[in-house]
Formats: C-alpha cells, structure tokens, sequence
C-alpha cells in the first residue's frame, strides 16, 4: 500500500512532526511506524483507524480513494 506510506509521510510533515511524537500518539514503537511509511508493513485495522483519528482524516483519505485535505 504504497500510498499509505506516501501519505503518512506528507501528513506528518506537513504538521511538522517526528516520527517519535506521532509512534508515540499512536502506542507503538518509532521503528514499527517507520515501516509503515517506507512500505515496509501495513498497519493493522486498529492501528490505520488510531492513525486516521491522530491526523484527522478519514479512512478513505489515508487509503488515497479520496484526497488528503489541504494545509494551512
């Protein structure tokens, strides 16, 4: 799922945050979420809902059917 990873990564970024302080809001290790945003791993249903709610996006948006919001 490689556009997960891709929108992780520019969710993330674009908040300005650390990959510690989003695995950390999440309850899982820095490494375990650095997987998912290289496509090394997909994360779990409970894991992409804990995202969807971290970033305030909706399932269909961090799956890529829809687009991500725009930032500020």
């Amino acid at each position: 799922m490689e556009i997960v990873a891709k929108n992780l990564q520019a969710l993330r970024r674009a908040r300005k945050l650390s990959r510690l302080a989003v695995a950390e809001a999440v309850q899982i290790s820095e490494r375990s979420y650095q997987r998912y945003e290289n496509d090394e791993r997909e994360p779990s249903l409970p894991l992409f809902l804990a995202l969807a709610d971290f970033y305030s996006v909706t399932l269909d948006q961090l799956a890529g059917r829809e687009p991500l919001p725009e930032e500020p």
